[in-house]
């Protein structure tokens, strides 16, 4: 059975930072495109970014371009997304989620398996 378990979600003020894990049971990170997503009250879910099978293709939304960083680790089978400078814009519910489909896509229809959220907020 396929499990994704989101976690590093919190509290942070404005500018502060947070790592989200998305570790992996039941199945092998590293075989597949992982993409994070968000959602916040009243909008849509909203891919925020990903990372290819190989490592050696990753997508940033422009929002989150120069801020946020996705890395993988394969031995922990594991996916990161490093959250730097967070902003009043990013707080949501932060879910991570597998694609079969080769290189990188923020399209969420893509994605098969989806972990059960971790949230984010930014508050001073």
């Amino acid at each position: 059975q396929v499990q994704l378990v989101e976690s590093g979600g919190g509290l942070v003020q404005p500018g502060g930072s947070l790592r989200l894990s998305c570790a992996a049971s039941g199945i092998t990170l590293a075989r597949y495109t992982i993409g994070w997503f968000r959602q916040a009250p009243g909008k849509e879910r909203e891919g925020v970014s990903c990372i290819s099978s190989n490592g050696d293709s990753t997508y940033y939304d422009v929002s989150v371009k120069g801020r946020f960083t996705i890395s993988r680790d394969k031995a922990e089978n594991t996916v990161y997304l490093h959250m730097n400078s967070l902003k009043p814009e990013d707080p949501a519910v932060y879910y991570c989620a597998i694609s079969a489909v080769p290189g990188t896509s923020n399209d969420p229809s893509e994605y098969s398996y989806w972990g059960q959220e971790t949230q984010v907020t930014v508050s001073s």
